[in-house]
């Protein structure tokens, strides 16, 4: 028998967040960023969702990129760390993929490389970051050594900003601003926080990445509904067992949580090794039976507990860990993480279905 954990997709509601991540956008083209499984989601089950409508992709890794390749997507696909070794940029070059271009090493390699064909380059620069990207006064010097290399088919100039989704952009952009727009070049510099806060920073291309799965971007917004964003992911199990405690009796190991009173517990087929975070304290919302309830002490590898009291519910009651009905960002806060790891973190164990 098959335990009833199981994470749904639902891929209508993956094309409508693009769509609407598209019309933010006001003009510009939305790279759908699909890294890392399209945040757990899955590549191929996401790209597939928007197939005619998707402007391009956004990935790291060469071999997910030739996926949507040999699955037929021809839309532009933009390698977001760039290439790592010749053997990436023969492949990109023969599949008409995109490339960040980030450090002085990748444009040492691309310039004697032996490539079949110049490839769109993106060159990024570091405005504070302060993982990747060229410094912004180096930007005179890689326009030089690129054009004059023959490899680059095209060329834009992209950032990531630090605090997009806080403080605020101001500084990165001007310095940003100050040598990317003389260029005239195509530029990127929004990703799902930017696209819904800084309408003026939509240039050419957008980037919008948690809010394609339903998650805000913005940290006091644990609603993306508010936003007219839809969860795609919603993650779901049963109740599996019930214990009564009396005042005094504990749940879980460590005894984390000891009951002050009578306390009906329900356990729920699910634990950190189904991708649930064992960090998650008593009190991280979860719904059974449609109706809001609260987690009781520590999450066990393939377990957890619920308060039932006051709830009709029992063994074989539906419980949703996050999703339809209780955002993910929600449920994240109060593990003190955020939904990107939730949905990054769902084991190979969970059965995956899409509708």
């Amino acid at each position: 028998m098959t335990r009833p954990i199981l994470a749904r997709i639902d891929a209508a509601a993956f094309r409508h967040n693009y769509l609407l991540s598209r019309d933010r956008a006001a003009g510009a083209r939305a790279w759908a960023v699909v890294k890392a499984n399209a945040y757990g989601h899955g590549l191929l089950r996401c790209a597939e969702a928007v197939r005619d409508v998707a402007d391009g992709f956004a990935l790291l890794e060469i071999s997910e990129a030739m996926q949507l390749r040999h699955a037929g997507f021809a839309q532009p696909i933009l390698l977001l760390e760039g290439f790592f070794a010749e053997d990436d940029l023969q492949m990109a070059s023969a599949h008409g993929i995109s490339s960040a271009l980030h450090c002085e090493e990748q444009l040492r390699l691309l310039e004697l490389a032996d490539i079949s064909a110049p490839l769109e380059i993106f060159v990024k620069l570091n405005t504070g970051m302060n993982r990747l990207g060229f410094r912004p006064a180096e930007l005179t010097r890689v326009l030089e050594r690129l054009r004059a290399s023959g490899k680059a088919a095209g060329i834009s100039v992209m950032t990531h900003f630090a605090c997009a989704d806080g403080a605020g952009i101001d500084a990165a952009l001007a310095g940003f601003d100050a040598v990317a727009a003389p260029t005239g070049l195509a530029r990127s510099v929004a990703n799902s926080a930017a696209l819904l806060r800084f309408p003026h920073v939509h240039y050419d291309w957008v980037r919008p990445g948690i809010m394609l799965y339903g998650g805000s971007p913005i940290p006091d917004l644990q609603d993306a509904a508010q936003i007219g964003l839809c969860p795609v992911m919603t993650l779901s199990s049963r109740i599996i067992g019930v214990q009564m405690l009396t005042p005094g009796e504990a749940v879980g190991y460590s005894a984390t949580l000891r009951a002050e009173g009578a306390l009906r517990v329900g356990t729920v087929a699910c634990g950190y090794a189904d991708g649930y975070p064992r960090h998650a304290g008593t009190g991280t919302p979860i719904l059974v039976n449609g109706q809001r309830t609260r987690t009781l002490g520590r999450v066990s590898m393939d377990m957890l507990a619920c308060d039932l009291t006051g709830i009709d519910a029992g063994v074989g009651a539906e419980v949703t860990l996050w999703g339809e009905g209780l955002p993910a960002d929600e449920v994240a806060a109060a593990a003190g993480t955020v939904s990107y790891e939730l949905f990054c973190a769902v084991a190979p164990r969970v059965p995956v279905v899409a509708f």
